[in-house]
């Protein structure tokens, strides 16, 4: 922490992008995980009544239930490669 407040001093503007692009990256990724908690919910609801009716479709309502998790784990990604 205080190398970047000494570099923020000295001018440098590499760290003060670095920071940016990685308080962006954080920013998506929260952003990323909002949105799938707001669209697993009715997926999981619908998912629990499909098994309600038929058992047999259990896999398809977990593939349907995990599907947008998948969009954090893009995030995850963008953010560790960074």
């Amino acid at each position: 922490m205080i190398a970047s407040v000494v570099s923020a001093a000295e001018g440098d503007t590499t760290t003060a992008h670095w920071d940016a692009a990685k308080l962006g990256a954080g920013i998506a990724l929260g952003l990323a995980g909002v949105g799938t908690g707001l669209s697993q919910g009715p997926i999981g609801a619908a998912a629990v009544g499909m098994i309600a009716e038929d058992s047999s479709k259990f896999v398809t309502g977990l593939i349907f239930t995990a599907l947008p998790e998948t969009i954090v784990l893009f995030g995850f990604l963008a953010l560790f490669l960074l």
